[in-house]
């Protein structure tokens, strides 16, 4: 028999307290640790007087501050870790699940709406259109890392070389053959698709560790080789007058056959910036959606073998060539559609855009978000980029609080923002059901 609520509230209230208790020790024992090892480094600055000889001056009220950041900290994680401890002795009541799935549902949604009314809602502040069109981006680029490294688990830090692959191919496609943005952007993903399985054989052997130092040389060769074959790229100088998409022929000028006479509309230069947020927004989500059916298929439930165990994957008959060459394909050509919007965009690229920071963040996104959750990706990608800019005015801290924030969420949540993915396969509940009735009734 299971305890009654009053024992089981009475059992959580008293591991509560200890959990206190417990936390409040361990900030104390931390912040006297970290008064003693920052007492001489920060309370205490050495300086030189008027006469030449050395001053001491004490700097007790930073030395306050840090400790106190110490003890904070340290009673927070304590008290998160005990309360996750408390939650796993505590049943929760059967409500609540199908309440949680249906509390993502609706955040899902909730994105959806307001990135559909967002060009409205700001359609005068050129400012957030551009934030929002690079948040997207980085979406994108996101949900495409994240077949590789998420379902498949296969580390690859050079994930820029694709997004670099798909700016380069749509702007030298578009300027030497003068192809259309329409029909360079399927190219450009076709050939960093190409240049991901390329990628992908040298490293099917390879796992872990040694797996991310070929990606990261790999991004590293496309970046040189961007940088040193001027007579293609442009070199350093980079490639400049890349066409812009047009809304089906119809260019964003002032012209009378344009967007905005086309219309009846005023023109401004606002309607091109409306055009390309739509258009990466309708790329990121064909992306989810393809990312979300290819899950279901075969394909897909081979990826999370594979990342769960290459040698059970083996060993059931998984052909591991195939699916990693596919993981790292369609990754990759997700990779190129984001260079080509990007190239568009920005109507320049040079390889200083490509470097390894760029595969760095766009990892960074997918581990913070939660590997594998599209829902996480999303979220982290919002919060690092728009966080970016929140704090552009704290140039020499940003960078610190970007650490400092990686480190808490990995001591917090170490799967990610959203760890728990909705599995590939679910047997029926009506089924399992019936068939443990018939083997109570019938004995088989």
């Amino acid at each position: 028999m299971s305890p009654s609520p009053s024992v089981q509230d009475n059992s959580a209230n008293t591991l509560g307290i200890s959990v206190l208790a417990a936390a409040l020790k361990e900030a104390a024992l931390a912040a006297l640790v970290a008064l003693g090892l920052f007492f001489f480094l920060i309370g205490i600055k050495t300086d030189q007087g008027p006469t030449g000889a050395l001053v001491i001056m004490p700097r007790f009220e930073a030395l306050a501050m840090i400790v106190g950041a110490v003890f904070t900290g340290s009673f927070l994680r304590a008290l998160i870790a005990g309360n996750k401890s408390i939650m796993s002795r505590v049943e929760l009541p059967a409500w609540i699940v199908p309440k949680l799935q249906w509390a993502g549902r609706f955040m899902g949604a909730a994105f959806l709406v307001f990135a559909l009314a967002l060009p409205f809602l700001f359609f005068n502040n050129r400012y957030v259109l551009d934030l929002g069109i690079l948040v997207l981006t980085y979406v994108m680029l996101g949900w495409g890392l994240n077949i590789v490294v998420g379902l498949a688990g296969l580390l690859d830090l050079g994930y820029v070389a694709f997004y670099a692959v798909g700016a380069y191919s749509y702007a030298l496609l578009a300027q030497n053959f003068g192809l259309s943005f329409w029909i360079g952007l399927p190219l450009a993903g076709i050939l960093a698709a190409f240049w991901g399985v390329l990628l992908g054989f040298p490293v099917l052997r390879l796992r872990g560790d040694y797996l991310a130092i070929v990606t990261l040389g790999f991004g590293e060769i496309i970046r040189l080789v961007l940088l040193n074959w001027r007579d293609l790229t442009g070199g350093p100088n980079g490639i400049s007058g890349i066409p812009r998409p047009s809304f089906f022929g119809l260019p964003f000028d002032e012209s009378a056959n344009g967007f905005a006479a086309t219309f009846g509309l005023e023109f401004t230069p606002t309607h091109r910036l409306v055009f390309l947020f739509y258009l990466i927004l309708a790329l990121a989500l064909v992306t989810n959606w393809v990312t979300l059916r290819l899950r279901r298929l075969p394909i897909g439930r081979a990826w999370e073998a594979l990342r769960e165990d290459e040698i059970a994957c083996r060993a059931l008959g998984i052909n591991t060539t195939n699916t990693k060459l596919t993981a790292f394909a369609i990754g990759a050509m997700f990779g190129g559609f984001s260079g080509a919007f990007f190239a568009t965009r920005q109507s320049f690229i040079s390889p200083e855009s490509f470097n390894f920071g760029e595969s760095a963040l766009v990892l960074a996104i997918v581990v913070l978000g939660g590997m594998g959750s599209q829902l996480g990706v999303a979220i982290a990608a919002l919060a690092m980029i728009g966080g970016f800019e929140l704090f552009r005015g704290f140039e020499q801290y940003r960078m610190l609080l970007f650490g400092a924030t990686m480190v808490i969420i990995m001591i917090w949540r170490p799967r990610g923002l959203i760890a728990t993915r909705t599995p590939s396969l679910l047997l029926a509940a009506g089924k399992a059901k019936s068939a443990s009735s018939n083997r109570d009734g019938d004995g088989r």
